[in-house]
């Protein structure tokens, strides 16, 4: 699952380059995101920044630098994934999440192992393409606007090819100009987004055929076009539409006219090879060795062959070329809960030397959670709720009551870490969430005997707690 995280633009502009940026620095660009897991946090900057340090280094050298994979223990909800997603969204880096526990060995119907690369690469391409489209996209704006203009003031060649002889005809040519710029006018300030007109624009409508049960085909659909490239040339359709509507039909194709695809393919290749991230969730799923005696989940051992080349370096097809995986950052996961490291074979384990073990959450973990990071439970439905005019406050002591109750949750049930708050949280706010705009008081200040009002029976009756909290 690619996973892309929008609304910080204008903040990583004011931001320092990469280059720049210390593991020091780097800790404290995670800080604001994840709570505690400093040792977890170490270790990510270290590797991103050995990353930036390689790029300096010669040809030769670089070659054989290796990043150096790192291996997360630590049970859900402690801050894994989002430690792994905020890494690659400073390094700008191409980044998908992958469970481990949905691959299956060579020969066995499911996902193959080589199909994150796949993945990975699809994710650099529309990486790429993005930062292309908006290095063109002025350009492309202008040719819009001009294209708009000929469907709606058609242009006569004939006049092109007047001998100008007289007056007269210098006034016929300047007339259509004066025209073309009024309604350039109408169009920038949207006087004319309602009216209708006819445009081209590309069919998109792929054809697609799904292969199930193929190796390395189980989950491309196969574009026929790129497979048979000219017997399938684009198609145009004509359709009649607002003007508003057709800006956008018309800025795609242009956009899509404007830059080099080669080019884009080209860069996204080499950025997936040299800042690729694969977070690899639930590799404890796959731990165990096979005791040969019948055991019905006999693709384990076998997932973990066929991981161990994708991760020592190997190169890989992919619709857009060959990619190689050696300098490919992977960042594995799990609870190990049940099974334990040492229970992968001896070659994937060399192949993650860098282990650190995440902590559980505490008290004082779950009250910073709360309020501290960007993106903070609260503030979410703080902005959430402002959108209908309420104004959500908390209370220092409904913080407290709130961190409380998830510890003691989480003891006494099924530890789920951070996640946990969000639970408590939809069902603290269940209420004000349902009636919404039809609220009279449109302050609404949740204090402790608010949380327990809400939530203290149900956290003291066990029996309910485990089917509801």
């Amino acid at each position: 699952m690619a996973i892309f995280l929008s609304g910080e633009i204008k903040e990583m502009v004011s931001k320092p380059k990469l280059d720049d940026l210390t593991p020091r620095q780097i800790v404290a660009e995670l800080d604001k995101y994840v709570i505690g897991q400093d040792s977890a946090k170490r270790a990510v900057a270290v590797a991103l920044r050995n990353r930036i340090r390689r790029q300096k280094l010669s040809p030769e050298i670089a070659r054989d630098v290796l990043p150096k994979n790192i291996l997360m223990i630590g049970s859900t909800g402690v801050g894994k994934t989002e430690i792994a997603r905020r890494l690659a969204r400073l390094a700008n880096s191409p980044f998908i999440k992958i469970e481990a526990s949905k691959f299956t060995e060579v020969g066995y119907v499911g996902r193959d192992v080589e199909s994150m690369i796949r993945e990975l690469t699809e994710v650099a391409v529309d990486m790429t393409k993005q930062a292309a489209f908006e290095d063109v996209k002025l350009s492309a704006e202008e040719n819009v606007e001009e294209k708009i203009l000929d469907i709606l003031l058609p242009t006569s060649n004939s006049y092109y090819s007047q001998s100008f002889d007289n007056k007269n005809d210098l006034i016929e040519d300047k007339q259509p100009n004066k025209t073309r710029e009024k309604l350039r006018e109408q169009l920038r300030n949207g006087d004319l987004n309602d009216r209708l007109i006819e445009v081209e624009t590309q069919d998109r409508s792929n054809a697609m055929i799904d292969f199930v049960g193929g190796q390395g085909m189980e989950e491309m659909g196969v574009n026929l076009r790129d497979m048979f490239g000219n017997l399938f040339p684009a198609k145009t359709v004509r359709r009649k539409i607002k003007i508003s509507e057709a800006k956008h039909f018309l800025l795609r194709d242009e956009l899509e006219n404007l830059v080099d695809m080669e080019q884009i393919t080209r860069s996204a290749i080499d950025k997936t090879q040299s800042s690729g991230i694969i977070f690899l969730d639930e590799i404890d799923k796959i731990a165990g060795r096979e005791s040969g005696s019948g055991n019905p989940d006999v693709s384990r051992e076998g997932v973990q062959r066929d991981l161990l080349p994708i991760i020592e370096g190997t190169n890989v097809n992919t619709r857009y070329g060959m990619v190689n995986t050696e300098h490919i950052l992977f960042i594995a996961a799990g609870a190990f809960h049940v099974s334990k490291p040492s229970d992968l074979i001896p070659e994937l384990q060399g192949r993650f030397p860098i282990r650190v073990e995440l902590e559980s959450l505490r008290f004082e973990d779950f009250k910073r959670i709360l309020v501290q990071p960007k993106n903070s439970l609260i503030k979410q439905y703080q902005a959430l709720l402002k959108t209908e005019n309420i104004i959500l406050e908390f209370t220092d002591n409904a913080i407290t009551a709130l961190a409380e109750m998830a510890v003691k949750i989480n003891q006494t049930t099924e530890d789920i870490g951070a996640r946990r708050l969000h639970t408590l949280l939809e069902k603290l706010l269940e209420e004000i969430s349902f009636l919404g705009e039809e609220l009279e008081e449109k302050n609404q200040i949740i204090d402790e005997s608010y949380v327990l009002n809400k939530l203290g029976e149900l956290s003291q009756d066990q029996n309910l707690r485990q089917y509801i909290l």
